[in-house]
């Protein structure tokens, strides 16, 4: 079953690709971006649109690390402070076992 898996995941890749490949092939207009403060030079539309898919998904990646790792970090907080209310928890019964 996970050789399956396998060869379906590459063949979404290499159809991927290969759709890709023929946007980029049918997209070849070359186009300069221009920002308030620069402009850039001119490069065909696919590349732009690829570019901009890429960095899409790495801000969407850094985001995604950025709020796994807060609350990983909240996380053991809370785990300390649990642990810590546990012990006062076992503290106070003990001294009440000892009055009783």
């Amino acid at each position: 079953m996970a050789g399956l898996q396998k060869i379906l995941l590459i063949l979404l890749v290499l159809i991927l690709v290969l759709l890709a490949l023929v946007f980029s092939l049918n997209n070849q207009m070359a186009v300069a971006l221009n920002f308030l403060v620069f402009e850039t030079k001119p490069h065909g539309v696919a590349i732009w649109i690829i570019m901009s898919f890429i960095v899409g998904a790495l801000v969407g990646i850094l985001m995604t690390l950025l709020a796994t790792f807060r609350t990983s970090v909240s996380r053991r907080t809370l785990q300390k402070r649990l642990d810590r209310a546990e012990q006062a928890l076992e503290k106070s019964r003990a001294q009440n076992d000892q009055v009783v």
